[in-house]
């Protein structure tokens, strides 16, 4: 595998390699495919090696005697970025360095599965960058991003799609999903939209007022 390809355009998305549960190997090579930029966090060097990535830059606080020069050969030319502040997950502070460096747009993977306190927090933490950078995480099962105010686009019928909110969301509406919510509040613990599905082949539309809502677009 290699994230090296021909960049067609500067809105191609970055990759960013967490350490959570591994996906397959198909779905990694498609990310790599559409990123011409490949973050590592120090947890996964390893992982990403084996399956024979390509890194441009590993990032991390480096902890438990890690050494990255080591891999400064092999991937050359290759990045090391030291984050030793233990405020910031390494998952946020490889947004804060791909925000610093002017990328508008990162994909992430192995960021879900494994121990339950990472996967949540690596899904709430993109709240607090939504101004900043589009964020995808993605796993074999799923797509999972962040709803701006009013969203539009088309999916095929009974496509599983799930609205969950981020703290309280109000003055959600939607058209085209099976269960159909009319300027209605979602709260995360009380309420959610969970296992909707699009009624027919067609253009979904789904907005809300005031909060922070996720899609889940399950994949499988």
């Amino acid at each position: 595998m290699s994230s090296h390809h021909i960049v067609r355009d500067d809105q191609e998305p970055a990759l960013i390699i967490a350490n959570g549960a591994s996906c397959s190997e198909e779905l990694l090579g498609q990310l790599l495919e559409w990123s011409p930029y490949v973050i590592v966090l120090d947890s996964a060097v390893e992982r990403a090696i084996q399956l024979g990535i390509k890194i441009d830059v590993i990032l991390g606080d480096f902890d438990r005697e890690f050494d990255p020069y080591i891999y400064k050969n092999e991937q050359f030319p290759l990045e090391i970025i030291h984050t030793p502040n233990q405020d910031k997950t390494d998952l946020e502070k490889a947004f804060d360095f791909l925000i610093e460096k002017g990328h508008k747009a990162v994909n992430v993977v192995w960021a879900t599965g494994k121990r339950a306190d990472h996967t949540l927090v690596n899904l709430t933490t993109i709240v607090q960058y939504r101004e900043q950078l589009k964020i995808v995480i993605f796993d074999d099962h799923s797509k999972i991003h962040l709803l701006p105010n009013q969203f539009t686009k088309w999916y095929t019928k009974n496509t599983i799609l799930s609205l969950i909110p981020i703290g309280k969301v109000t003055g959600i509406t939607t058209e085209n999903l099976f269960y159909v919510l009319q300027n209605e509040e979602l709260e995360l613990g009380l309420r959610t939209g969970s296992s909707n599905h699009v009624s027919e082949d067609g253009i979904v539309q789904i907005s809300h007022k005031e909060g922070h809502l996720l899609l889940i677009e399950s994949l499988d």
